[in-house]
């Protein structure tokens, strides 16, 4: 076998999402699956990386776009929201594993927004027919009123967010849900002037062992730094490494 990757679509209430399935050449192989930040998309450099370092390791890896964002169906105004996000990114999980191509061990990667949905969906994925193996987050808010840079002004992709926007769709406090995580990694810069450092600490003491916290030094929200990066990229490989091993040898 060798690898591969497949270009997925999907529906998830009436919008299709498009996404990229990355299989390495191993039969079975454990899944990990993607959800990026509030305005990222699959094309994000934390996802490309993983799609890469993964398969590299024997690991499967589905990034797709949510509703609104990338080549998905959906108006970024109007479809985003952190319950939205959650149902796109369960459905995303259950359609990959209907395809058969992957076995059932799971585990889940979730940048800034990203993070916040697989908080959000943990308790579903929990009461799937799968095994849920662990996690890695980066820079995840669990209290959206800690958030302290708000992107209202227009890009390219988008025009300017007013601020009911945020009131209307992204006012959340999933702090309690951090109590179901398990085998999770969490990467947070004490820099970070958008979603403060402390929605990092509260995940890690709420979450259930093993866990482990890696603070970045100066770190931003992007993660820019290249020392940075280059931690990120050899700890969390390892990181999903190790619990789909324990999986293994839970089930064996």
């Amino acid at each position: 076998m060798k690898k591969s990757a497949h270009h997925i679509e999907l529906n998830s209430r009436g919008f299709l999402l498009k996404g990229i399935l990355h299989l390495p050449g191993v039969k079975n192989p454990p899944l990990v699956v993607g959800s990026h930040g509030l305005e990222g998309s699959k094309a994000s450099a934390k996802q490309k990386v993983l799609s890469r370092l993964l398969v590299r390791n024997g690991i499967a890896f589905f990034r797709f776009d949510h509703r609104g964002c990338g080549e998905s169906q959906g108006d970024f105004v109007k479809d985003t929201s952190l319950e939205k996000r959650t149902f796109d990114f369960i459905n995303a999980i259950k359609h990959i594993l209907s395809l058969k191509k992957t076995s059932r061990n799971l585990a889940v990667f979730g940048s800034s927004m990203g993070g916040a949905t697989c908080i959000n969906a943990w308790e579903s994925l929990v009461k799937m027919d799968v095994t849920l193996c662990g996690a890695v987050l980066c820079s995840a808010p669990v209290k959206s009123r800690t958030i302290e840079n708000i992107p209202m002004d227009g890009n390219g992709n988008r025009p300017a967010l007013p601020l009911s926007f945020f009131k209307d769709n992204l006012l959340f406090n999933i702090t309690e849900k951090a109590r179901n995580l398990s085998n999770v990694m969490i990467f947070h810069g004490d820099a970070d002037q958008v979603v403060p450092v402390s929605n990092a600490h509260d995940i890690y003491t709420l979450a259930k062992e093993p866990k482990q916290l890696i603070i970045h030094k100066n770190g931003d929200h992007q993660m820019t730094s290249k020392k940075d990066q280059a931690q990120f990229e050899t700890e969390s490989v390892a990181w999903f490494l190790s619990c789909f091993k324990k999986a293994c040898q839970m089930t064996s």
